[in-house]
């Protein structure tokens, strides 16, 4: 299986770090192209892969190579033409999140995907982690009964990595909403469905962008709450959970502490659930608030299944990220909507 990867810095490492471990344990796995634009980001990934070729610019990768799978680790706003152009290619794509930023290319990435008949993962990543794998299937086997409330938030200090700071230009971006955010909005689509409703809280940046974000939503009985935020400080250190309440327990998740899962029954018992990963590693070598490659080394492997086996993706298809990335850009424009509605008061 020819896999390339288009972008090679910070999610870019996180992914070739996984496809270095899987290509250890897999036969037929093998990266044989690599893309950036900075030389001293494409030279660290060539380290790994020495019988790769490397190119400057993710276009002529895919113009040269004839791959079986392309990963697409670039900035946001660069995702849906190279998407497309892979799918064009005959390639089939693992995009990362968001998959794009507006609703046209939404229905471009569609369309594409249609023409081709290839295959599409987007890389919401959150689907993979075994602790919200253990909340999705406490909600449909009803273990603790019925879902009542959930809340959760995702926190980061202000992103200072990107390539030419690309994170604080909204029509790069997204904003806090469609880059970090979308994961639990994305989540809570994948458990619950499509809200019914949801009313937006936010601030902003100095320079308009928003950067913090508070959704409540109601699906059905169930009312949920989501925070995400870009602290004013690159110090604050990144910080994701979730408190679900069921009729007999809450279960609660803290990415910073360790045991990270707990289960709070009814009848005062406490439990703290063995969540045992299929790839159990950390590496900093990516320079971003990521380290626990274990979640990216499952999704890539599952998707790697799906295309060597030839079988739906139904973990994060390209409808799936469409769809987060569309309720996204409603939240956002809620942002903006309440943050100019309240600043002239």
């Amino acid at each position: 299986m020819r896999i390339g990867v288009i972008g090679c810095g910070g999610m870019g490492t996180t992914h070739y770090l996984s496809l270095k471990v899987l290509s250890e344990k897999e036969d037929d796995v093998e990266v044989v192209a690599l893309s950036d634009c900075r030389k001293e980001f494409l030279d660290k990934a060539a380290s790994y892969f020495p019988e790769a070729a490397t190119y400057e610019y993710g276009m002529e990768l895919l113009e040269k190579e004839q791959l079986d799978i392309v990963h697409i680790c670039l900035p946001s706003y660069l995702h849906a033409e190279h998407a497309v152009k892979a799918l064009e290619k005959g390639m089939n794509v693992l995009v990362e999140k968001p998959v794009c930023l507006t609703e046209e290319d939404c229905q471009m990435l569609l369309e594409a995907e249609k023409r081709s008949g290839k295959k599409v993962m987007v890389g919401q990543v959150v689907r993979s982690f075994e602790e919200y794998k253990y909340l999705k299937e406490a909600y449909d086997t009803e273990k603790f009964g019925k879902l009542k409330s959930i809340t959760m938030e995702r926190i980061s200090g202000d992103v200072k990595w990107g390539f030419e700071d690309w994170f604080h230009k909204e029509e790069k971006s997204g904003s806090v909403v469609l880059d970090l955010h979308v994961h639990d909005l994305d989540f809570l689509r994948y458990m619950l469905g499509e809200p019914d409703s949801f009313q937006v809280k936010a601030s902003r940046f100095e320079s308009g962008m928003i950067n913090h974000i508070i959704t409540e939503y109601e699906f059905g009985d169930v009312f949920a709450t989501a925070e995400g935020i870009w602290d004013e400080s690159p110090a604050m250190k990144f910080h994701a959970a979730f408190r679900a309440h069921f009729e007999d327990a809450t279960i609660e998740f803290n990415g910073a502490q360790s045991p990270s899962l707990t289960v709070y029954k009814k009848d005062g018992t406490v439990e703290t659930p063995e969540l045992k990963a299929e790839y159990e590693g950390e590496s900093d070598v990516a320079g971003i608030n990521v380290s626990n490659l274990g979640p990216y080394y499952t999704e890539i492997k599952y998707f790697q299944e799906c295309v060597r086996e030839d079988k739906p993706v139904e973990v994060a298809p390209l409808i799936e990220g469409a769809r987060s990335v569309q309720l996204g850009i409603k939240e956002w424009n809620a942002a903006k909507e309440y943050v100019n509605a309240h600043e002239n008061k």
